[in-house]
């Protein structure tokens, strides 16, 4: 007989932080339904030329689109929502989201030109959805944004909490707080998994409170007589109304600034949440004001090329500037992969006399994240059978399984993306299959595999430059002068001897090719391209992507 299964698929997020994409699956083998939770992207770095975001390859879930049930959103940071509006024209099915999730998704599709009114469905806070066999109750947590939700997903076979992104912040002071009474409740029921966020297993203790942040920065701002300019993440809303309640207590004014600060602003204000506070000045007007009466809030806390931190230190904003005796305050930890271009933006700013304060000499920030002494109240609480770590590098998940069972946790199961896992039937989950997983690039707007010609090509170029030879050919097969340019590599524009070296071998290789026979044309072409990158490695160690053209005239 057929046996009903749950099963669980990461095809993103697991063995690696950022790009979560998460399946659920229920029912016998030859008719199982799907949910998927959360999609979201990464950002490139500098090893990629012209990429920004990174995704998870859909295509597993695609093929199974006929029995997809639902997107459902655990919170809107990107890492989880950021591939929806890329990924979902090829599913077309129902999206699930609280409100303010729900209002930032909605400009993700309006950017795209797709209405998406008919699929997108607003669920309450502590709200409930039904989709086929899944039970799904969304649970009030906190973390560095707001509406963080893990998710009860309740079957047939029993329960499976997806905690999403969280932590115990005992005051968050935007949105309530952790509902530690539906956990314990939910711990009374058959738990048969948890899958669960696994950032900060390294860190003990406990992830600190926003509460304890804005007063700590209250104090750091009272003291400074100059111009302040703090960048955090726009998401965290809570720390984005702590500098506007910072900047009332000082006498002072806000600007917002940055494409995202004002987004996020605009969402959360539509959500009903930034309530009260003094009405932000446009930058623009802001220069106009005292150095010592203003706060610019501002995008880029780390480092991005286009976030207005970046414009600034580099003295191209239009709007805001920095002068002698200001302070600059990253309200924001380093990303791991982003100390390199962070540093050179702190050491950009000290060396004008500018004072700095990060997480690295102040009390400025907390983590979205649980620290060990969470993990172990979550653990008590729910009182999981089985922990199945996602949301880290490969050593954060075996780190949690490894303390999970410390906390004496039945069973953990170490997994990475593609692992199908099956949680029921079986009294411990196990992997069971591979799902084909991978990286999308978003290539300007097309979406590319990792392994593509344009992604191969623009690295070669990066690295070795381009060379391009035009070769005209008259009616009598006799060549003309070819035209000879390049780029990226360590030449001279007018080194005429690369250039006379370069138009020899040419002449001698034409030599040896009956140029009235076009069906030589390809060993021409192949035979010139051979030898003109031959001399430029000869001459500068460089391999250039070569094009080689013949034009008759």
């Amino acid at each position: 007989m057929k046996k009903e299964e749950l099963l669980f698929c990461p095809l993103g997020g697991s063995g690696e932080i950022g790009m979560n994409l998460n399946l659920y699956a229920y029912g016998e083998q030859d008719n199982q339904k799907w949910i998927a939770v959360d999609m979201g992207v990464t950002f490139a770095d500098d090893s990629i030329p012209g990429i920004d975001l990174i995704y998870p390859d859909p295509g597993f879930l695609i093929d199974k689109k006929k029995d997809l049930l639902g997107i459902v959103l655990t919170h809107a940071h990107e890492d989880h929502i950021g591939s929806v509006a890329i990924i979902w024209p090829q599913l077309k099915c129902k999206i699930y989201a609280t409100p303010f999730t729900a209002a930032l998704l909605k400009e993700k599709f309006k950017e795209k030109k797709i209405d998406i009114t008919n699929y997108l469905k607003i669920v309450p806070l502590n709200g409930k959805i039904n989709l086929g066999p899944f039970e799904i109750e969304f649970i009030t947590l906190t973390h560095s944004i707001l509406e963080p939700n893990g998710l009860s997903i309740k079957t047939p076979a029993g329960i499976v909490l997806h905690t999403g992104d969280w932590k115990c912040d005992p005051n968050p002071l935007i949105g309530e707080k952790i509902d530690e009474k539906k956990l314990k409740e939910i711990g009374t029921q058959n738990v048969l998994a948890m899958v669960c966020d696994s950032t900060n297993v390294f860190s003990e203790g406990r992830a600190g409170s926003e509460s304890d942040v804005r007063e700590s920065l209250l104090k750091i701002i009272l003291d400074l007589k100059k111009k302040i300019i703090v960048t955090t993440f726009a998401s965290n809303v809570a720390r984005m109304e702590t500098v506007f309640y910072c900047a009332q207590k000082s006498n002072r004014q806000i600007s917002l600034v940055g494409r995202s600060m004002h987004r996020i602003y605009k969402a959360a204000k539509q959500c009903g949440y930034l309530q009260n506070l003094i009405e932000p000045t446009d930058p623009r007007d802001a220069k106009n004001i005292s150095r010592d009466k203003i706060i610019y809030l501002c995008t880029g806390s780390q480092g991005e090329p286009m976030g207005a931190m970046k414009r600034i230190t580099s003295g191209i904003h239009p709007d805001v500037f920095l002068e002698k005796n200001d302070t600059v305050i990253f309200s924001s930890k380093i990303i791991p992969g982003n100390e390199k271009k962070l540093y050179a933006m702190h050491n950009e700013i000290v060396k004008n006399n500018i004072e700095i304060i990060t997480e690295e000499n102040a009390f400025v920030h907390v983590s979205g994240h649980p620290n060990r002494d969470d993990l172990k109240d979550m653990y008590s609480w729910v009182k999981p059978k089985s922990i199945i770590p996602v949301h880290g590098e490969h050593r954060h998940m075996i780190e949690q399984a490894k303390f999970a069972k410390e906390m004496k946790v039945p069973h953990s199961l170490q997994i990475e993306n593609g692992d199908i896992i099956k949680i029921y039937p079986g009294e411990t989950p196990k992997i069971i299959d591979k799902a084909p997983s991978g990286r999308m690039y978003l290539d300007g707007s097309v979406s590319v595999r990792d392994d593509s010609n344009s992604i191969k090509e623009r690295r070669n170029l990066a690295i070795n430059g381009y060379l391009e030879v035009t070769l005209p050919i008259g009616n009598n097969g006799k060549i003309r002068k070819p035209v000879i340019s390049f780029k990226g590599l360590p030449v001279d524009d007018l080194d005429d001897t690369f250039i006379f070296d370069m138009e020899d071998e040419i002449s001698e290789i034409c030599k040896t090719f009956s140029l009235q026979n076009k069906k030589q044309e390809y060993n021409l072409i192949e035979a010139l391209k051979q030898n003109c990158r031959r001399i430029v490695r000869e001459k500068t160690g460089k391999k250039p992507y070569t094009r080689i053209n013949l034009a008759r005239i």
